[in-house]
Order: structure tokens, then C-alpha cells, then sequence
């Protein structure tokens, strides 16, 4: 006989079979019909039982009683880089544009009023917001924040904004975007205050700090305060750069052409004679160490990055200068590729470069915690971390062929989709509504199985739990141990006082926004295309 809880799985299975045999059997307008239907009630739990104020975290427990930003946060913040409060806020703008729903607008306009309310007086944001102000911000810091051993850029509090991971530029981009939504004159303020910030904090040489105003005080094992170096690191320059061409073409002024163009000419500034570049850059734009797992080095992966940006800037201009860049680049990337018995599937260079010898830096860590753990250098490629591993992936062949490609091209054909070039618009309504300045604008194709598998994922309580999110040691003190182990070498996170954050191996449920966008931008995606089936 079948144990009774045997026979409900069965039953259970064979409601979820019938659902989708049910859903796959569907017109498409029933189905699209439920599409809107699961997209509608997932954001009201989003906007109703899991945001503060408007803003959102990563992940949360199912309870609430623990909740994560990219380390634990209190009840009180809100986390602003991806995939927190202005993602958030870009799929509900998305949503918006695909349904008519009204309702996914007004939750835009909740993620930007806490956006703004958590803006810094200079006019940029850090990675968080809290709520209940500077008192408990530097409580966080000083116990969360401070022990948290890979994510050296938490463990001080500076006041000041970042432009690390995308923050305020990003923050800056949905705040431009929502104005030009509606043209609602009270986005225009905050708005404004941003664009300056973005314009008074770059150097007179093109480039960007990590962090404004500059502050110098955080000096680590030895290490200089990196924070007001020219940054390459998490694509500081170039999305500045980029929001920037975005004012420029949405809201016309000139002011933002001679910012855009310095900053394309900071590529060209900071790129050494050898062909590399480094990803930070001391005032004297020399390459610079930053974190203690940074070391002062070349970056293949920085080099490819910002020869393929040479090559943008080429077909922005049409001025060879930035094409010249590029086989300097190619020749350094092709001389610091890993002897094939070091390469690893398609990681074929290593992360840092030695400016003096071109040999291969890597980076080990010994230690279990912040307080006693420290990072070094040297040519053993074994053990390295897995935080921040000493190998990379170069698309070094795309490169290859793509300056090949532009290198051919006849000027008239390289400028004409020119965003800073002068010419008429030629588009359908106006610059304001044509351009789309939504993070997650890109397009792909799902199936209908993929789509009924989200709308059956979804339980009663309207939420898209997932197993294995990242969560982390609560903070209990500071480090004790004081043994030079190997033990964490590889790990992602140390001892039970290191609160970094590290994948929970275990079937505990989460809520999650990157579910949540995953999902929606799915959904949405489908709409979008059996839309332009009709």
C-alpha cells in the first residue's frame, strides 16, 4: 500500500501536469491573458510584503527575520546596485511600457522616491540607503560591514558617493528616464543634482574617481587609500561616459559634449606604450594596487574591454586615433596569453600582469577572517581564490576580428549612427520617447513552455522562491583566530566572524529580486513577441 504522503505527491504532480497540459493548450490571448495575470500579482507581493519605503535588498528569508544587499542588511536599508532597488525599478518601467498597467508605474515612482531620499548631498548615492539614518549607517559599518574579509570596500565609511558597480550612474540613468516618461517635473530637481554630481566629479585629464568627494583615509596592511584613483574597474569611466551620451541625445544640451569627448580621450591618455592598460591609475597616471587582493598590475581582461570601447569611440568620431589604440592592445594580449598547459577551459590569461616583466601575478590569501587574514602575491597559480580567481576569460579572437571589421569601414558608414555626430532625427516621435534608457532594453526569445514553467512556479502567496542564494554569517564580533591556515584559501567566505557572503548549500527558500527580474524580463519578453507576431 502507498503511503498517504506518496499518493498526495502523485497528486500534486499529476495538477501540475494537467496545469500545463491546460496552459500549453491555451489561445494565445487566454494565455497572454495569465501572463499579465502572474506578472501583476508577483510585483503586488514585491511592492506590498517585501520593500522598504520602495526600495528593495537581493534576498530575503521567506519570514523576513534575515535579509541580504551583497552582505546581511538591516530591516531599515535598501540596497541600489543590481539586482536591488533600481533594477527593481527598471523592470517595473519595462512592464509598464509592455501591459499599460498603471500600477507598475507607480511602483517605478516608489523605487525612485526612496532612490532620491537616500541621494547624497553632492548628488551621488552609496551602495545602500538606510532608512534610519547616519547613526545606524555606521553602526553597520563598524560590525557588519568592517568583518566582511573579500569586501574590503564595506569595511570603511567614507560619507561620500560611489560610482563602483554601476551605482549613481545607474541611479542617475532611471531618474532620467522616469522624467522623460511623463515629463513630471519633480524627477527634474534630483535629476539635475546627479548630472552635476557626474560633471563636477571628473578630472580635468577625462577620467573618473571610484569614490567623490575624494577622501583619502582608509589606508589598509599598508596599502594607500585607492578610492580617488582614474578607474577603469567595474566600467566607472565608460558608464559615465555612456550616461552622459544619454542626456546628451534625450536631453540636447551641448554642455555634455566636451565631458564625452575628454573621457573618450582618457582611454587614450591611460593606456601605457606597451599596448595595456592597469584598472586603476594614481594621479601621476601610473598603475596603481586598489583592494589588498588588487595588486599593482596590468589587466588583460581591462585591456580587451577598453580596446573594444577604442573601437566604439572610432565609429562615434571617425577619428583614427582611437582605432591606433587597438593593435597595441591586440600585440600585449597576445604576448601575456597563458602557456597552454595553464590555460583552464576559456581562461587564457591572468587577471593581473606584472607592469615590469609581463609575467603573471596571482593573488592567495591565508588567514580565517578580516582581522587576522591578510592576501599576497606570487607566480604559483595553484590555490588561488575563488572570490576573484587569477586566471580570466579574453575574447581576444572577437577582438581580433571586430578591428578588422570597423577597420574597413568607409567613414560615411561609420558615422551615421553616430550618437554625438550632428545630424536631424530622423526617428518615429521624439528623442524623449525613442530611446530607450531601460537596463534591461535587450530582447530574447522564450518559448511557451518556458513561460508556463514561471506562471506554475509561482505559489500561493504569490512569490518566486528559489533554494541556494547567497547568505552569510550573522555578525557575532570580530575575528579571534589568529592561525596562519590555508583552510579558506579558495573559500568564498573565512570563519564564522567573517561576514561575507557565500551560495547556501542547504534547501532553505528564498525571496529574490534577481528571481524576480529573471522571471518578469521572461514573461515580458514573451508578450513583446507575440506582439509583434500579430
Amino acid at each position: 500500500m502507498m503511503k498517504k504522503t506518496t499518493l498526495l505527491f502523485l497528486g500534486i504532480l499529476g495538477i501540475s501536469i494537467c496545469s500545463a497540459e491546460i496552459l500549453l493548450g491555451q489561445t494565445k490571448d487566454t494565455l497572454n491573458e495569465r501572463i499579465k495575470e502572474t506578472m501583476y500579482n508577483a510585483t503586488r507581493f514585491m511592492v506590498d510584503s517585501v520593500s522598504t519605503n520602495g526600495g528593495y535588498l537581493w534576498n530575503y528569508l521567506p519570514d523576513m527575520s534575515r535579509r541580504w544587499g551583497e552582505m546581511e542588511a538591516y530591516p531599515t536599508m535598501i540596497w541600489l546596485q543590481h539586482p536591488g532597488t533600481v533594477s527593481m525599478g527598471h523592470i517595473f518601467m519595462e512592464a509598464y511600457h509592455t501591459t499599460g498597467n498603471e500600477y507598475y508605474y507607480k511602483a517605478a515612482e516608489k523605487a525612485a522616491a526612496a532612490i532620491i531620499w537616500g541621494q547624497n548631498p553632492e548628488g551621488g548615492w552609496n551602495y545602500m540607503v538606510d532608512f534610519a539614518g547616519d547613526k545606524s549607517l555606521k553602526y553597520w559599518y563598524k560590525t557588519i560591514g568592517k568583518n566582511g574579509w573579500r569586501l574590503e570596500e564595506f569595511q570603511h565609511y567614507y560619507g561620500n558617493s560611489t560610482f563602483d558597480d554601476d551605482v549613481s550612474s545607474d541611479a542617475a540613468r532611471f531618474l532620467l528616464q522616469l522624467y522623460l516618461e511623463k515629463l513630471d517635473p519633480k524627477y527634474k530637481p534630483s535629476l539635475d543634482k546627479a548630472i552635476n554630481f557626474i560633471l563636477e566629479s571628473q578630472y580635468p585629464a577625462g577620467g573618473w574617481p571610484q569614490r567623490y568627494p575624494h577622501k583619502e583615509d582608509f589606508i589598509k596592511q599598508g596599502f594607500p587609500d585607492y578610492t580617488s584613483y582614474y578607474t577603469f574597474n567595474d566600467d566607472v569611466t565608460w558608464e559615465n561616459i555612456h550616461f552622459l551620451i544619454q542626456c546628451y541625445l534625450t536631453l540636447g544640451e551641448e554642455r555634455f559634449l566636451e565631458p564625452i569627448r575628454k573621457g573618450m580621450d582618457f582611454y587614450l591618455q591611460s593606456q601605457d606604450s606597451c599596448g595595456a592598460w592597469a584598472q586603476q591609475l594614481d594621479m601621476d597616471m601610473k598603475p596603481a594596487s586598489a583592494r589588498t587582493f588588487e595588486p599593482l598590475a596590468y589587466l588583460p581582461s581591462t585591456t580587451c574591454e577598453n580596446a573594444f570601447l577604442l573601437l566604439r569611440f572610432y565609429q562615434y568620431t571617425g577619428n583614427r586615433k582611437f582605432l591606433n589604440g587597438v593593435p597595441k592592445a591586440i600585440s600585449w594580449l597576445e604576448a601575456t596569453k597563458l602557456p597552454e598547459d595553464k590555460t583552464e577551459g576559456e581562461r587564457t590569461h591572468p587577471t593581473f600582469v606584472n607592469v615590469k616583466t609581463n609575467a603573471p601575478v596571482y593573488v592567495h590569501r591565508r588567514g580565517s577572517n578580516e582581522k587576522y587574514g591578510r592576501y599576497y602575491t606570487d607566480e604559483n597559480d595553484k590555490n588561488l581564490p575563488s572570490h576573484y580567481y587569477g586566471k580570466s576569460r579574453v575574447p581576444l579572437e572577437q577582438l581580433k576580428k571586430e578591428y578588422s571589421r570597423i577597420a574597413k569601414m568607409p567613414v560615411s558608414e561609420l558615422l551615421k549612427d553616430s550618437p554625438i555626430t550632428p545630424a536631424p532625427f530622423m526617428h518615429e516621435g521624439t528623442p524623449q520617447k525613442y530611446y530607450n534608457l531601460n537596463r534591461f532594453g535587450y530582447r530574447f526569445s522564450p518559448d511557451k513552455a518556458q513561460v508556463i514553467e514561471i506562471i506554475n512556479a509561482l505559489d500561493d502567496q504569490h512569490r518566486w522562491l528559489i533554494k541556494h542564494a547567497m547568505t552569510s554569517h550573522p555578525y557575532i564580533g570580530d575575528g579571534k583566530d589568529q592561525t596562519e591556515t590555508d583552510e579558506y584559501a579558495t573559500t568564498f567566505v573565512g570563519d564564522e566572524t567573517d561576514t561575507s557572503p557565500y551560495r547556501d548549500p542547504s534547501d532553505q527558500e528564498y525571496i529574490s529580486t534577481s528571481q524576480y527580474i529573471r522571471n518578469m524580463l521572461t514573461l515580458i519578453n514573451y508578450l513583446k513577441k507575440t506582439k509583434n507576431e500579430e
